[in-house]
């Protein structure tokens, strides 16, 4: 497996966190912040815990976890005969 980019912020590398999501530049994996994200952390309180971590970066792996989940479940448009 080679070292993946995705989107400007985030990364799959092999030889990072065995080859999680992270953050470009950290060992901070994607589905920690977001996990914390759910759980009622802010971006603020996320930012203070991992100052290598970006308001930017943070938005983005929000945006690319949504956009999978649309792609995943989109259901397609019946046409009315």
């Amino acid at each position: 497996m080679k070292r993946t980019e995705i989107g400007k912020y985030l990364v799959v590398d092999p030889d990072i966190c065995h080859g999680q999501l992270t953050f470009r530049g950290t060992r901070v994996p994607v589905d920690t912040v977001l996990a914390l994200l759910a759980k009622g952390y802010s971006a603020d309180q996320l930012l203070n815990s991992y100052p290598e971590l970006s308001r930017t970066a943070i938005e983005e792996a929000i945006q690319l976890a949504i956009d999978a989940l649309q792609t995943r479940y989109r259901q397609p448009l019946e046409v009315a005969a």
